[in-house]
């Protein structure tokens, strides 16, 4: 499976982006989906995640009340709100052919190349 991140740029604190994620020649529909991000010197670390069906989705506690991960058939989507520049990073999305919506990159079969999100104060 192919994924491609797409929508990152620049944006200034207290902004908005949204993030894109698809797959290359077939949908989504049976993967739980998550989205990571890497700052520069910094571990990759989990930011949301949704399940196969939709349904139940987790959140990184530091983007609760921001950030709205959702998705379609063929899509799934980052929605980032007040925006601070601690957000900067590359932005991942990820496939689990596993269920559970998991947190470690571990756990992710497919990655796609990243999306860099630069925020401005």
């Amino acid at each position: 499976v192919q994924l491609q991140a797409s929508g990152g740029g620049l944006a200034r604190a207290g902004g908005s982006l949204r993030l894109s994620c698809a797959a290359s020649g077939r949908t989504l529909s049976s993967y739980d989906m998550g989205w990571f991000r890497q700052a520069p010197g910094k571990e990759r670390e989990f930011v949301a995640a949704i399940s196969w069906s939709g349904g139940p989705t987790s959140r990184a506690g530091s983007v609760k009340g921001r950030f709205t991960i959702s998705r379609d058939n063929v899509k799934v989507y980052l929605q980032m709100n007040s925006l601070k520049p601690e957000d900067t990073a590359v932005y991942y999305c990820a496939a689990s052919l596993g269920t559970g919506m998991r947190v470690l990159p571990m756990h992710y079969d497919y990655w796609g190349q990243g999306t860099q999100v630069t925020v401005s104060s």
